[in-house]
C-alpha cells in the first residue's frame, strides 16, 4: 500500500516503514505528524482524492530536524569588477512513515 501526500507544496510518495526528506516541520524529534492531505491511495483498492481523498492520513515519526549541505550561489559580472558570494542550507525535517489509514 502507498500514498501520495502533500507538504511543503511538494508531493510525496511514501510507504509504510520509508524514510523521507521534507521541508522543515515545526515539531521535535520523537515525535509523530499526521498528513491529512493525502492526494492519492494505491494498493488493493485505488482511491483518488479531488483534491484530497476524504478520511484519509499518513503517520509518520520525526527522526530528526537537521541543515542539507551547503549550496554556493556566485554571481558574477565581466568586465564590471562585481563578484557576490553567498552560501544557504536548507532546514528539513526527516521522518519514518509508520501507518496508511485510509
Amino acid at each position: 500500500m502507498y500514498a501520495i501526500i502533500e507538504t511543503g507544496g511538494k508531493q510525496v510518495k511514501v510507504e509504510a516503514g520509508q524514510a523521507i526528506y521534507v521541508e522543515k516541520l515545526n515539531v521535535e524529534a520523537g515525535e509523530t505528524y499526521t498528513f491529512d492531505k493525502v492526494l492519492f491511495v494505491g494498493g488493493e483498492k485505488t482511491v483518488v482524492g479531488a483534491p484530497y481523498v476524504a478520511n484519509a492520513t499518513v503517520t509518520a515519526k520525526v527522526e530528526k530536524n537537521g541543515r542539507g549541505p551547503k549550496i554556493v550561489v556566485f554571481k558574477y559580472r565581466p568586465k564590471k569588477n562585481e563578484r557576490r558570494k553567498k552560501g544557504h542550507r536548507q532546514a528539513y525535517t526527516k521522518l519514518v512513515i509508520e501507518a496508511i489509514n485510509a
